[in-house]
């Protein structure tokens, strides 16, 4: 059987491409011939994605000429008249939860968030409440119409800093082709435990770690994962670097820094053994024992608006915690100007 569409003959101009009164209305375009219904018909509700517009499309909650069911790959012929009839459901279980967030930006599509240490992203085993998305869906209640909340990257709990989230349908498939693409820029601040010279780039496969299940590890078997990296700042056996990912894999820069043997001031499960640099004060070996989480900080994030293409960018301060650490290995290296 040929899946190919036969147009009405009452049709109305094949050169209308959407209904304006109606955003769940829309006509396909004469320049759409040819193409597959389901590509045709993501071109015409670019909001949704195009597997949650298939979807609804198998369901019959998407009619073409009035028909519904009609297969993905039918073809069209232009001047087809489609109607959405799905009604986007709650695609969350979380509850909503009274938790202050740091909103570094809002608008109807987008939502920035300066993260605070020690706040979990996503609800989990053992963290069903108190988290990120738990705090999204108190202040902005519309989120539940979108996958994860809206949430399409995350931060480890213990990392600090700047974390977008889409508020709208069309920002949700913007942003995470945005990440897909690799369009999406973000630059953190980490401290790690070790002399750098020069900058570079760790271009390394990360995976499970093949005996301990919670953690990750260079592994060849694991997804390609990039970060490169630039010294921000030496000190005496420590060094503030300036990292951006390439690829968004988890725990990656901690992953990668500690394959260098530059593990970060802090960290619970790649930071290995304490290093104190020789001579150094009581206060920035109790600084250094006393850091319970991993010096790292999401400073600078920048992407291209998903409704009007505008690159924008945005930056959160150092946390008090981290500041205070680069404060005393500044004031150690002050103390020992001589010292390698």
């Amino acid at each position: 059987m040929n899946d190919t569409l036969l147009a009405f003959d009452d049709i109305l101009d094949p050169e209308e491409t959407a209904d304006e009164v109606d955003p769940n209305r829309a006509v396909l375009s004469v320049e759409q011939a040819g193409m597959r219904l389901d590509q045709a018909i993501a071109q015409v509700f670019p909001d949704y994605s195009r597997s949650r517009l298939t979807s609804w499309l198998k369901e019959g909650k998407i009619l073409v000429n009035g028909q519904a069911g009609l297969p993905p790959r039918t073809e069209v012929v232009g001047g087809e008249h489609i109607e959405l009839l799905a009604e986007p459901s709650a695609q969350t279980e979380a509850q909503p939860e009274d938790i202050p967030l740091d909103v570094v930006y809002s608008d109807e599509h987008l939502i920035v968030i300066n993260k605070p240490a020690g706040l979990v992203v996503h609800p989990g085993a053992g963290n069903m409440r108190g988290t990120l998305m738990n705090a999204l869906l108190f202040h902005f209640p519309e989120l539940r119409q979108l996958p994860r909340a809206g949430i399409v990257h995350r931060l480890d709990k213990d990392t600090s800093g700047l974390l977008v989230v889409a508020r709208s349908p069309l920002a949700h498939k913007a942003l995470v082709e945005q990440l897909a693409e690799r369009d999406m820029h973000r630059e953190y601040l980490a401290v790690a435990q070790g002399k750098l010279v020069a900058g570079g780039t760790v271009d390394a496969p990360i995976g499970r770690h093949p005996r301990e299940r919670t953690r990750m590890a260079v592994t060849e078997t694991g997804r390609e994962a990039v970060t490169h990296y630039r010294v921000a700042e030496k000190f005496r056996q420590h060094t503030l670097l300036r990292v951006q990912l390439e690829t968004g894999r988890t725990h990656q820069i901690r992953v990668h820094m500690a394959h260098l043997k530059l593990p970060l001031v802090g960290d619970p499960d790649y930071g290995g053994r304490l290093r104190l640099p020789k001579g150094a004060s009581p206060e920035l070996i109790e600084m250094l024992r006393g850091f319970r989480r991993q010096a790292l900080h999401a400073a600078r994030l920048e992407l291209t608006h998903p409704a009007t293409g505008e690159v924008m960018a945005w930056e959160a301060p150092i946390p008090a915690d981290m500041q205070a650490l680069i404060e005393l290995l500044r004031e150690d290296r002050r103390q020992h100007p001589d010292s390698d």
